[in-house]
């Protein structure tokens, strides 16, 4: 599936994913594999989760990651999207084989 990319300066992170786009800050970003990959990790898992949900869960988990580790980056890294991308992002394959769901148990790796 095939998701628009669209340069947005004014993000707060390289790349962001908000159903159905790939939003990213920088016009070199828009040929980065990896980058790319991450944020289409996030759009299935918005797919998923019928969007809006996911977007609950996802600031829910932050915030009690937050409360947790009282760090930013710590209780970003931790969110349970997160690990699941950031532990598939380098296998450009993952997306065909990636189970439904595959954020419930998103691996050993954590940041």
């Amino acid at each position: 599936m095939g998701f628009p990319v669209i340069i947005f300066r004014f993000l707060p992170a390289h790349g962001m994913a908000v159903f159905p786009f790939i939003l990213v800050k920088e016009k070199k970003f828009e040929s980065h594999k990896i980058l790319l990959n991450h944020e289409k990790i996030h759009l299935y898992q918005q797919l998923e989760l019928l969007i809006l949900p996911f977007y609950v869960l996802y600031f829910a988990n932050y915030l009690i990651n937050l409360i947790r580790y009282r760090e930013h980056y710590k209780a970003y890294f931790n969110i349970i999207f997160e690990k699941e991308a950031f532990n598939n992002e380098q296998d450009l394959d993952y997306i065909s084989k990636r189970k439904l769901f595959g954020w419930v148990v998103p691996g050993k790796q954590s940041h």
